[in-house]
Protein backbone atom coordinates (compact mmCIF):
# COMPACT_ATOMS: atom_id res chain seq x y z
CA UNK A 1 0.00 0.00 0.00
CA UNK A 2 1.38 3.48 -0.68
CA UNK A 3 -0.65 6.24 1.94
CA UNK A 4 -0.82 9.67 2.10
CA UNK A 5 -2.37 10.63 5.52
CA UNK A 6 -4.89 13.80 4.04
CA UNK A 7 -6.02 14.72 8.19
CA UNK A 8 -6.29 13.16 11.44
CA UNK A 9 -9.91 11.48 9.77
CA UNK A 10 -8.64 10.67 6.39
CA UNK A 11 -5.74 8.83 4.58
CA UNK A 12 -5.73 8.45 0.69
CA UNK A 13 -4.48 5.07 -0.22
CA UNK A 14 -3.39 2.92 -3.61
CA UNK A 15 -3.35 -0.96 -3.19
CA UNK A 16 -0.05 -2.36 -5.34
CA UNK A 17 -0.60 -6.15 -5.68
CA UNK A 18 2.63 -7.98 -6.41
CA UNK A 19 1.41 -9.72 -9.75
CA UNK A 20 -1.84 -7.54 -10.53
CA UNK A 21 -0.39 -4.26 -9.75
CA UNK A 22 -3.07 -1.71 -9.21
CA UNK A 23 -5.85 -2.79 -7.55
CA UNK A 24 -9.47 -0.98 -6.56
CA UNK A 25 -9.26 -1.32 -2.88
CA UNK A 26 -7.60 -3.95 0.76
CA UNK A 27 -10.07 -4.05 3.60
CA UNK A 28 -7.05 -5.58 5.42
CA UNK A 29 -4.70 -2.94 4.13
CA UNK A 30 -6.67 -0.18 4.70
CA UNK A 31 -7.47 -1.85 8.69
CA UNK A 32 -3.33 -2.07 9.01
CA UNK A 33 -2.75 1.30 7.54
CA UNK A 34 -4.62 2.92 9.59
CA UNK A 35 -3.25 1.14 12.81
CA UNK A 36 0.01 1.85 11.39
CA UNK A 37 -1.12 5.95 11.34
CA UNK A 38 -2.58 6.00 14.56
CA UNK A 39 0.04 4.18 16.51
CA UNK A 40 2.29 6.87 14.93
CA UNK A 41 0.50 9.94 16.15
CA UNK A 42 -0.89 10.96 12.44
CA UNK A 43 -4.32 10.41 12.78
CA UNK A 44 -6.80 9.35 15.78
CA UNK A 45 -8.36 6.01 16.16
CA UNK A 46 -10.91 5.89 13.48
CA UNK A 47 -10.68 7.43 9.73
CA UNK A 48 -12.00 7.47 6.20
CA UNK A 49 -9.33 5.48 4.24
CA UNK A 50 -9.99 6.76 0.50
CA UNK A 51 -9.23 3.94 -2.37
CA UNK A 52 -9.61 4.17 -5.84
CA UNK A 53 -12.43 1.42 -5.29
CA UNK A 54 -14.28 3.45 -2.86
CA UNK A 55 -14.13 4.91 1.02
CA UNK A 56 -13.69 2.16 3.79
CA UNK A 57 -14.09 3.56 7.35
CA UNK A 58 -11.88 1.69 9.62
CA UNK A 59 -11.84 2.19 13.38
CA UNK A 60 -9.36 0.24 16.17
CA UNK A 61 -11.28 0.74 19.39
CA UNK A 62 -9.84 0.40 22.79
CA UNK A 63 -10.18 -3.14 23.34
CA UNK A 64 -7.69 -3.39 19.98
CA UNK A 65 -10.49 -4.77 17.91
CA UNK A 66 -9.98 -3.23 13.94
CA UNK A 67 -13.87 -2.40 12.54
CA UNK A 68 -14.62 -1.73 8.91
CA UNK A 69 -17.28 -0.39 7.34
CA UNK A 70 -17.98 0.27 3.25
CA UNK A 71 -19.27 -0.54 0.51
CA UNK A 72 -19.36 -4.07 -0.89
CA UNK A 73 -19.71 -5.95 -4.06
CA UNK A 74 -20.28 -8.98 -5.84
CA UNK A 75 -17.05 -9.95 -7.85
CA UNK A 76 -17.64 -13.59 -9.23
CA UNK A 77 -20.51 -16.12 -9.16
CA UNK A 78 -19.73 -19.17 -10.20
CA UNK A 79 -20.51 -23.13 -9.05
CA UNK A 80 -18.35 -26.14 -8.63
CA UNK A 81 -19.08 -29.88 -9.96
CA UNK A 82 -19.25 -32.25 -6.98
CA UNK A 83 -16.09 -34.21 -9.22
CA UNK A 84 -14.15 -31.14 -8.96
CA UNK A 85 -14.72 -30.73 -5.15
CA UNK A 86 -13.99 -34.22 -4.06
CA UNK A 87 -10.73 -34.91 -6.39
CA UNK A 88 -7.77 -35.29 -3.88
CA UNK A 89 -9.72 -35.58 -0.67
CA UNK A 90 -7.94 -39.02 0.52
CA UNK A 91 -4.60 -38.13 -0.88
CA UNK A 92 -3.65 -35.68 2.08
Amino acid sequence: EFAQVLSPTAIRMRVWERGAGITQACGTGACATLVAAARRGLTGRKADILLDGGTLTIEWTEDDRVLMTGPVALAFSGRLSAELVSVGQGDA
